[in-house]
């Protein structure tokens, strides 16, 4: 006999793999030094640092997040058009 609910415990499994997977992209630190300028960068695109010439600058760190952030959520509306998305499976990831 066909059970439906059989699925969820894969669903689940592919969730908490996606989860980890965040954890570990937050981890990750990827640092590029180009023409003076200097981003230090997470694997889930946050900005952690921006040197100009060795001279911090938060003013442009944050609207960068911001930005990054904005056209994140407009991906993720965009994916959850496409039959459901992942929305649901991937829960509060961000």
């Amino acid at each position: 006999m066909f059970n439906p609910l059989q699925g969820l415990g894969d669903l689940k499994k592919m969730r908490d793999q996606a989860m980890a997977i965040q954890r570990e992209l937050q981890k990750e630190e990827i640092t590029i030094d180009k023409h003076g300028v200097r981003i230090v960068i997470t694997g889930d695109q946050k900005v952690i640092k921006i040197e100009v010439n060795g001279k911090s600058d938060n003013d442009v760190k944050d609207a960068i997040n911001e930005a990054v952030k904005k056209s994140q959520e407009v991906a993720a509306k965009k994916l959850q058009q496409m039959g459901g998305g992942l929305g649901g499976l991937l829960g509060g990831m961000k």
